[in-house]
């Protein structure tokens, strides 16, 4: 019988392992790369869809409806807390009061936030500019009206719009040859009315307040009616103007005083029966002049510094009416 070769402990143990690697067969890219991927992909088109709609509402949002978004999120809690209406921006914290000041270097050191306020006297500027810029757009409005509507431009020589310390003055002058009343009379003629009513409805465009004057000349009146004078005759003329500018659709609420001012404010002092002299004025008047107004009781002082004498008619540059 042969003999068996021995084994030798130490070559078994150092003698290489064969590993055998069996492939499996089929089962595409998932087997090689895993489900990952989808995650990933997922997570991206989730990501631009909300990116894309984020794009889409800023493009569709108003000016005002973000600057509102802005204060809700500087002050969210300003409305539990007793805040108004865009005042959370002039708030450095979105809560006010006392407490330590985290911002300081001191340790220990205890301050009490104070809220910014905006001065008085700013705030009356940005109030009287955003009013000027409200009367200058009107202005702008009834200009391109009496250019842009036949019936007006016809009379545009005896049209004046000028903005002045009081507001917006809109002045309809007597002409020679193309009077508004006939003499002594307080009857609109038809042209007159037509102009009022034309321009009684872009009043209502502003929420501010209206003075009717009416403006004689330094003519005697001569009717024969006892007591009866240019003072009567003016106030008569300058509640006519009124009505036809109601008719026209201004707000009757709008107006604040109707009075007639006889001939205390000519445009031209120089000469007694002058045609411009007798006018309506009609004052759309600033906040300041309603303002001072109603805390004057109604008692303000005429201001003849502003009169129109040198204001140039809508139109008609470098012509005389």
């Amino acid at each position: 019988m042969a003999e068996k070769p021995s084994r030798d402990p130490l070559q078994s143990v150092l003698a290489p392992t064969v590993v055998v690697r069996r492939k499996k067969r089929g089962g595409g890219h998932g087997g090689h790369h895993g489900g990952a991927w989808k995650i990933a992909y997922a997570d991206f088109v989730t990501a631009m869809m909300a990116f894309f709609l984020l794009m889409w509402l800023l493009g569709s949002t108003s000016k005002y409806d973000k600057e509102g978004i802005e204060d809700y999120f500087n002050t969210p809690l300003s409305a539990v807390f007793g805040g108004k209406d865009g005042s959370g921006a002039s708030r450095s914290s979105v809560i006010e009061g006392g407490g330590r000041d985290l911002s300081s270097s001191r340790p220990g050191e205890a301050t009490r936030s104070q809220p910014h306020s905006v001065p008085p006297s700013v705030a009356r500027a940005a109030i009287a500019a955003e009013d000027s810029q409200r009367l200058q757009q009107l202005k702008q409005k009834l200009t391109a009206l009496i250019e842009n509507t036949p019936a007006l431009r016809a009379f545009r020589d005896q049209i004046r719009i000028a903005i002045t310390s009081e507001g917006l003055r809109i002045e309809i002058v007597d002409s020679l040859k193309r009077p508004m009343f006939a003499s002594g009379s307080s009857r609109l003629e038809g042209y007159v009315t037509t102009i009022l009513t034309q321009i009684g409805g872009p009043l209502n465009d502003v929420d501010n307040r209206v003075s009717i004057a009416g403006h004689t000349d330094a003519v005697p009146y001569s009717g024969g009616q006892s007591g009866y004078s240019n003072w009567e005759l003016s106030g008569e003329r300058a509640n006519a103007a009124r009505r036809a500018l109601v008719a026209g659709g201004m707000n009757e609420r709008k107006v604040l005083q109707v009075r007639g001012l006889a001939d205390v404010l000519p445009l031209n002092k120089d000469v007694a029966d002058e045609p411009t002299n007798r006018r309506i004025s009609i004052l759309v008047l600033n906040k300041a002049g309603e303002q001072a107004f109603f805390r004057d009781g109604g008692r303000t002082a005429v201001d003849d510094s502003t009169a129109a004498g040198g204001i140039v008619p809508v139109g008609a540059a470098g012509r005389s009416s």
